[in-house]
């Protein structure tokens, strides 16, 4: 016995033990707390009563005083019951709360059915399906009873962040990086002056933050984004998904064994969030000590996760986000019949998994980041890096500047809003800084424009068998199967690559990237023409394609239009320039592109639409990004405007690293880095003559 209360001492599980007491111990007594029991016992009778009428396994003989019984029995087998889920989450992780809290809700309601007087149950089934009923009905009792509002799920948050810091006042600063994912720096500006995001918009127009633009090159897509402002990298990401020649296989960044292959590469070890942080819903981690639900670094929350324990266990959390996230699947499926009663134009089919999909992103794990963000600030993480990527999704498949996508931004508003009042009871001072890894551009896909999909035109243009049009579900299907193989904790399992096509096709949003297989090596342009004399020419001269890139042996990275060539390098142009639609940061985005590892052999970019500045998605998506074109490129920052200023907006992730980490810095936030090595500093750019000087000086901070 000594011998195993000694390993018990020492041990990792002794350690967690520990910390449930000391979790139980910082429990107090207030008047909230009664409100919200008698709030409860109410909503409990009611649901009761309704649960007895609709199930025929649970009976009440005993009338009124039979439920009144029964509740007070399931508040008190319920609490004493969730003390036991508070040490099974600090000995077994968050996947053995999810599956002890399932068994947990028929164990009280059994438990309350059998020991009650004038109630029966016939089996554990009913007791089961009773108990799932009781729930469910409570969510919606309560949802109705506050009219939809989030206060009681932020209520519950805050008393439990009061509770555990009702001794500590903060001192120290903390920084919160929230990132809107997809969230361009035009429609930003148009929303805050439109007025539907009051929480946004309050802070810009008292002064208390500032905003700025930032343009984000070329990829504009959420993995180079966070390689770069994470880890200070923009040299391993060339688009959302690539070819490796030397592999002979597709990466696609959103596999978590394929972000922690990448972040491996990228990774110096001091990345943004390296001195204590925590990083929750990334693709990389930025080397934070503490990583939850980050694809590179997959697996549920850790084991002394509160936050997420607390969302699991509450019927104002997880019960809350089921019924609301039916909710959210109902709404998409009404509003997509809308787009297609209003012949809504562009717009691309909304249906199969992305309605779960939408489901998951708007509902549940919204709730879940704020869990476990009012977790890591009561723990008191130096920095916070979270991505809401609600707004994205929703735009991809509606439309960035559609009614439904507004509404998720103005959710995202309240989100802020919500946090703002968490970091006022948090363990430091937290400031909270505003930003976005891209925007979105808006436009009728490639396909719907011209009947054939890239890979078609390719395949026809390259002399080889045309690939099948793929379903436009698959790539929801794969976000879905992705997100929970994250959020679950089990690495994807490596399947052997099949043998490739001579030419394989690779598209993210309105960027593709074609590979010439029988070349080992980046193939050249020369080398392209004498393998398939067509390709260049007949893809530069689609309707739909209106940049092809190649690398020439002679002349260095070259832009190939329908009716002129500009070779980057120097700027030459012969006959129409076809980067003029493109902005003045076109020439460095295009130069730096060409220069990152796995660039393609050829790389395309869509047509510009003028006036509309919409483009021809190579995907299934009304509103896209990964290219250029648009405002898919236009990103935002808006940081506190006590902060040292920006003289200039930044270009490129990296710049916004190095102004992020300059800031963690000046709050003394940041261990002195002795390793200062840049990663990217053996892939130095070449300076384009003329075109990179005015584009720069084109980037200046805008005011709202």
């Amino acid at each position: 016995m000594s011998w195993l209360m000694r390993v018990l001492t020492s041990s990792v599980i002794g350690q967690r033990v520990r910390f449930a007491v000391r979790m139980l111990r910082d429990w107090r007594l207030t008047i909230a707390w009664g409100k919200s029991l008698l709030r409860s016992g109410i909503t409990s009778v009611v649901v009761l009563a309704a649960t007895f009428w609709l199930l025929p396994g649970v009976t009440a003989t005993g009338g009124p005083a039979a439920l009144v019984e029964l509740a007070v029995l399931l508040a008190l087998i319920g609490t004493l019951m969730r003390l036991v889920l508070f040490g099974v989450a600090v000995v077994v992780g968050g996947l053995g709360v999810l599956l002890v809290g399932v068994l947990l809700q028929t164990g009280v309601m059994f438990t309350a059915l059998r020991v009650a007087e004038g109630v029966s149950v016939g089996s554990v089934l009913d007791a089961w399906v009773a108990s799932w009923t009781a729930a469910v009905l409570t969510a919606l009792v309560n949802w109705l009873a506050d009219a939809g509002s989030d206060d009681v799920f932020l209520g519950q948050t805050l008393r439990q962040m009061v509770r555990r810091n009702h001794d500590r006042p903060a001192t120290d600063p903390g920084v919160l990086f929230v990132q809107l994912d997809g969230l361009s720096a035009p429609l930003l500006s148009w929303a805050v002056k439109a007025g539907n995001l009051p929480n946004l918009g309050k802070w810009l127009r008292t002064g208390t933050h500032s905003l700025v633009p930032w343009h984000t090159g070329l990829p504009a897509t959420t993995p180079a984004s966070q390689a770069g402002i994470l880890h200070g990298s923009e040299s391993e990401v060339p688009a959302f998904r690539w070819y490796e020649k030397a592999t002979g296989r597709l990466v696609v960044t959103n596999r978590p064994r394929d972000a922690a292959e990448v972040e491996a590469r990228i990774s110096t070890g001091r990345g943004l969030l390296a001195d204590g942080g925590a990083s929750i819903s990334n693709v990389f981690s930025g080397d934070a000590p503490t990583s939850l639900l980050t694809f590179s670094n997959a697996g549920l929350p850790g084991r002394t996760a509160r936050g997420y324990l607390a969302f699991v266990a509450s019927p104002y959390g997880f019960a809350r986000a089921i019924v609301l996230s039916v909710g959210e699947m109902l709404k998409e499926i009404q509003q997509a019949r809308r787009q297609r009663f209003r012949n809504v134009y562009p717009r691309v089919p909304r249906t199969g998994a992305y309605v779960a999909l939408r489901a998951v992103t708007n509902v549940l794990l919204r709730d879940l980041n704020v869990s476990l963000i009012a977790e890591q600030m009561t723990r008191g993480a130096p920095a916070i890096f979270c991505d809401f990527v609600d707004y994205d999704e929703v735009a991809h498949h509606a439309g960035p500047l559609r009614p439904e996508a507004m509404q998720t931004l103005e959710g995202l508003d309240r989100v802020l809003g919500a946090l703002h009042r968490l970091a006022q009871v948090a363990h430091r001072r937290y400031e909270i800084v505003v930003l976005s890894d891209h925007g979105q551009s808006q436009g009728a896909t490639f396909s719907q424009r011209y009947g054939q999909t890239l890979e078609e035109v390719v395949a026809s243009m390259a002399g080889q068998v045309a690939a099948a049009i793929p379903d436009p579900n698959d790539d929801e299907r794969a976000r879905a199967h992705n997100l929970l193989l994250a959020v679950a904790g089990r690495p994807d399992r490596s399947t052997p690559p099949a043998p490739p096509a001579p030419v394989v096709t690779v598209a993210s949003g309105n960027l593709a990237m074609l590979y010439l297989t029988e070349h080992p090596g980046r193939a050249t342009v020369e080398e392209i023409g004498a393998a398939r004399p067509s390709l260049i020419q007949g893809l530069a001269e689609h309707p739909g394609i209106g940049l092809v890139v190649g690398l020439s042996a002679v002349d260095g990275p070259v832009v190939f239009g329908p009716a002129g060539r500009h070779r980057l390098r120097d700027g030459h142009v012969d006959g129409e320039d076809p980067l003029l639609p493109y902005g003045p940061h076109a020439v460095r985005d295009l130069l730096a592109h060409q220069a990152m590892a796995n660039v393609g052999d050829l790389v395309l970019v869509s047509r510009v639409d003028q006036g509309t500045e919409e483009v021809a998605a190579f995907e299934e998506l009304v509103g896209s990004h990964g290219g250029i074109g648009g405002w898919q490129t236009e990103a935002i920052l808006v940081y506190p405007a006590a902060w040292s200023c920006l003289n200039r907006a930044p270009v490129g992730p990296a710049a916004v690293h190095r102004q992020l980490v300059q800031w963690l810095d000046d709050l003394g936030l940041r261990a002195d880095d002795t390793d200062t090595t840049d990663p990217d500093a053996a892939r130095a750019l070449p300076e384009p003559r003329g075109a990179l000087q005015s584009a720069e000086a084109a980037s200046s901070p805008k005011s709202l």
